[in-house]
């Protein structure tokens, strides 16, 4: 921008000493100066309009603040604006109320919070009046601000307000973060400086060499806005923001929705991902993944409209154990649904019990019946609702066409299996003492299923002696007048929120493209592990520290660092690390899992991934992930599970909270860094016959061969449609087969890149252009030995009879009207050896033949800027006012050799490369 701002000025103040000087000045430097004007405030607005985007995450903040909470005052409850709540308040809070600070619990009934956008934890946390961890976001006794209350009631002191809250700290870390520059921001400022270093250098030598050859200022000063019009490509802005732009609409098409368009391409450059499990790897649903009955672990169903269970309610076991999960279960279906699939149905209720729901729905529908239909016909005639104390949920039914109750409980395992003597085998009741091989069979089967990080409820039943509990029996749930113990066990259900369909393949893709992909959550690291590996994060080939000191029967702290590849590290450890502990894990780990981690550590994590050189991209929806989202380089929120205040801190946003959309996006990313080096290897070859003639102008002292104005056409006119044009270039094949860029390896232009442009094609589009040159100078008199040191004759307004090598004589007018003509077939060289050198940019290593002539945006560039060079130069009146004259038909052909000697030379060059991988035309050609 400087060096064309700088360019502009000069124009008009060229302009300014012809028009003290002449009659009649030529308006040349009028129209470049107005035209360099308009680049420099269109790209001066586009980059206000960048920088002026300031995140409103602040606003979005706000709109997580409660509007009211009930406080006792004076030993009167009061309702009041949640602002005016203040510390050592007693507030009262009830199932649906959002938290309006961080409080204690001091008295409670079945009162559980949803902390899921704190910690990213989909399952309602209960909460007592005991302290029972010194971590405060763990305890059970504080619920914190802008979270859920989802049932029970409870009292709370509140103990932090505002600013001071958890979510207000986070709310700060999150405002606090600078936007850092992006990779492909970094990489064309980088660019710029190259090219307008190079224009300044050339223009000023060549202005000081013109003052040497006693040219006069205003002539110098003529090469001196010659040079760097040629130098610096002024459609390189809108060539870039087209690019981003496109890419950015077929990522919106699928599912990815891009805010930051500079973020397309960051996300093509990413070498790690820290994602978020909760919602984004996983469905945000739990889900019955296995059971247990009859002594065997059977698998359920866990993928929407497909299924994978391997077991039937036609077993008198799993009916009795399906009938339990469908009475001992107050969840309900919303009402119309009917034609949803089951699995992906919401539910009124907490996430197990919905878990639940759907698993025994699928089973009765293969019955011909439902769950509803079997609640009808099963009573409840009382119920003792679950609680944190006795950690079980029990109700009493009456069984149609029988006298007796039947009793069902559902619990934690252990808890439920202490209340039964007997245990359902095959439909027959057998009898299970303390050292029976039924309680053995049990624990191992509850400890797999804990290990495969599933959350495990135990189910048992007893039908009730008709006698003593007849039908009309007074049931009392507080003072509890029917039997708890000597049930009969029937079976376990494990339930977990499992992986999204296409997350493994994307994974595996993901580390086939030499990324690493981390998780980083608030969740347990049994369960961060057991999804780990379910979606190749860890693979079976390494393992867990634990695993290898399980696998050697030695305590974990004698295992050899160098044997363990997989790494699951608790928050609580990453509390003790220090910055060198951090990097010497992500260093010495192929694969890793952060468990348990606060918002402060996941930004940390994401610094250590940077102090490293990697470019970190990061996948969130909790407001607890608005910290690390922003400091990343590229930040990606969930577009349905999503927090506004996750949305407003990315740059990406995925519609479909899926994982696998990531892969496409990446994809996208390393496209469009292709088509950016191709675009601008093409805009620049063409910098070499621009540059060229001033170079000749003023050393060999002949004509002018290439106007200033010309110039233009070519850089924003004839070129920009085939510049644009390579956006819609298909990927080649190894796209997704490379490792990440590294950026400070392979930048977007490097030496090879100026190598091919400049010192190869450019050399070849720059002998074109004289070629015609010397051909039409020839034809009109003028052999090119008479050229050379005539220009001080040539531009002599008052010397009207110049002589050519025949003898004849040219007035000034003449010969202008014949160095415009030069001029106009100058610019028409370089429009017909732009044709072989879009074509050649197509590709970096294939063959044009492998690669095909699809991309029918780029093969209507080519008809484009030829017509509009035929525009140019036949349309009258351009004479007059461009100066830009008509050729003769036979002097667009000159210059087609030239093209064709481009196509082959490159062809060959590519031919090398596939040929040789990793020889001298790789290291020196391979841009």
């Amino acid at each position: 921008i400087n060096a064309e701002y700088g360019g502009a000025i000069l124009c008009f103040i060229a302009f300014g000493i012809q028009s003290s000087r002449e009659l009649n000045p030529q308006k040349d430097n009028l129209y470049l100066g107005s035209v360099l004007t308009f680049v420099v405030v269109v790209t001066g607005i586009f980059a206000y309009y960048q920088e002026a985007k300031s995140a409103a995450i602040m606003e979005s903040f706000k709109k997580m603040v409660p509007q009211t909470a009930t406080v006792i005052r004076d030993g009167k409850p009061d309702v009041v604006n949640a602002e005016l709540l203040t510390l050592g308040d007693l507030i009262e809070i009830k199932g649906g109320d959002k938290m309006p600070a961080d409080v204690r619990i001091i008295s409670c009934s079945s009162f559980k919070v949803d902390n899921s956008s704190l910690t990213g934890e989909s399952e309602p946390q209960s909460r007592s009046t005991e302290c029972t961890e010194e971590n405060p976001i763990e305890t059970k006794n504080l619920a914190f601000f802008s979270t859920n209350a989802v049932e029970g009631t409870a009292r709370a002191v509140v103990v932090a307000c505002g600013d001071n809250t958890v979510m207000g700290r986070i709310a700060s870390l999150a405002s606090s973060l600078g936007n850092d520059q992006t990779p492909i921001a970094i990489e064309i400022e980088h660019f710029i400086h190259i090219i307008s270093g190079v224009a300044v250098f050339l223009g000023v030598t060549f202005f000081i060499f013109a003052f040497i050859l006693d040219y006069e200022l205003l002539e110098a000063v003529v090469f001196l806005i010659g040079i760097i019009v040629a130098n610096v490509p002024e459609g390189l802005l809108a060539t870039v923001t087209v690019c981003l732009t496109l890419t950015a609409k077929r990522m919106a098409k699928k599912n990815c929705l891009v805010k930051n368009l500079e973020a397309v391409e960051t996300l093509g450059s990413t070498s790690t991902i820290c994602s978020d499990k909760t919602g984004t790897l996983t469905q945000n649903r739990m889900t019955v993944a296995h059971v247990w009955f009859d002594q065997k672990i059977w698998v359920g169903d866990t993928v929407p409209g497909k299924k994978g269970r391997d077991f039937e309610i036609s077993s008198p076991t799993c009916k009795a154990l399906t009938m339990i999960a469908t009475l001992c279960n107050r969840a309900v279906f919303l009402k119309g649904q009917e034609k949803t699939d089951v699995l992906s149905r919401d539910c009124q209720g907490d996430a197990s019990e919905s878990a639940l729901l759907k698993a025994v729905e699928l089973c009765w529908a293969d019955n011909g019946t439902s769950t509803e239909a079997v609640r009808a016909e099963h009573k409840k005639v009382v119920e003792i609702p679950f609680n944190s104390t006795n950690k079980y949920q029990v109700s009493v039914h009456e069984v149609p066409n029988d006298d007796r109750h039947l009793l069902v409980m559902k619990g934690a395992p252990e808890r439920i299996l202490d209340r039964c003597s007997t245990i359902l085998i095959d439909g027959e009741e057998k009898e299970m003492s303390a050292d029976s091989d039924y309680r053995q069979e049990f624990t191992k089967a509850y400890e797999t299923l804990g290990g495969y990080g599933e959350r495990v409820l135990g189910f048992c039943h007893a039908y009730l002696d008709a006698k003593e509990y007849p039908k009309g029996y007074s049931f009392n749930n507080e003072e509890v007048n029917f039997p708890m113990d000597n049930l009969t066990f029937v079976g376990l259900m494990a339930m977990i929120d499992p992986p999204r369909n296409g997350v493994p393949d994307a994974v595996k893709k993901c580390k086939s493209a030499g990324i690493k992909v981390v998780m980083v959550t608030g969740d347990h690291p049994i369960t961060a592990a057991a999804i780990a590996k379910s979606v190749f994060i860890i693979t079976s080939d390494n393992k867990t520290l634990a695993e290898v000191a399980k696998e050697k029967g030695i305590p974990e702290e004698d295992v050899d660092p160098a044997d363990v590849k997989a790494a699951v590290i608790h928050g609580s450890m990453l509390k003790e690390m220090s910055a060198n502990d951090i990097d010497d894990i992500l260093a010495n780990h192929e694969e890793i899992v952060f468990a348990r981690t606060s918002p402060q550590q996941k930004l940390i994590i994401v610094e250590a991934f940077q102090r490293s050189g990697q470019i970190v991209a990061v996948t969130g929806d909790g407001v607890n992930d608005s910290p690390a989202l922003k400091k990343a380089d590229i930040g990606i929120a969930m577009g349905i599970a999503g927090s506004d205040v996750s949305k407003e801190a990315a740059d990406m946003i995925l519609l479909d909270d899926n994982f696998a959309s990531i892969v496409t996006g990446v994809e996208e990313g390393r496209l469009i860094f292709d088509n950016l080096k191709k675009s601008i290897a093409y805009t620049l070859t063409s910098n070499i016959p621009e540059i060229s003639p001033f170079l000749f102008f003023i050393i060999m002292s002949i004509p002018l061969p290439l106007g200033t104005v010309t110039i233009l056409f070519i850089d924003l006119g004839t070129d920009l449609w085939p510049a644009i044009s390579l956006a819609y270039e298909k990927a080649e094949s190894d796209i997704m087969m490379r490792l990440p860029r590294d950026p400070q390896g392979d930048r977007l232009v490097n030496e090879r890149l100026i190598s091919v442009s400049y010192g190869q094609i450019g050399m070849i589009q720059a002998s074109a252009g004289f070629f015609v040159y010397f051909v039409i100078m020839a034809e009109n008199g003028f052999r090119p030995s008479k050229l050379i040191g005539l220009r001080p004759l040539w531009d002599d307004s008052d010397n009207q009879c110049v002589e050519d090598s025949y003898g004849q004589q040219w007035s000034y007018a003449d010969r202008k009207v014949l160095e415009y003509t030069c001029h106009s077939a100058f610019f028409v060289s370089i429009v017909i050896v732009q044709w072989a050198d879009v074509i050649i940019c197509k590709t970096r290593k294939l063959s044009v033949f492998q690669q095909g002539m699809t991309n029918w945006v780029l093969n209507t560039g080519i008809i484009f800027e030829t017509c509009l060079a035929a525009f140019m130069c036949y349309t009258p009146g351009l004479d007059k006012a461009l100066r830009v004259f008509p050729l003769r038909i036979w002097w667009w052909f000159p210059a087609m050799p030239f093209s064709l000697l481009i196509w082959i030379y490159d062809e060959c060059r590519r031919y090398l490369l596939r040929r040789t991988p990793g020889g001298w035309v790789e290291k020196e050609t391979y841009y």
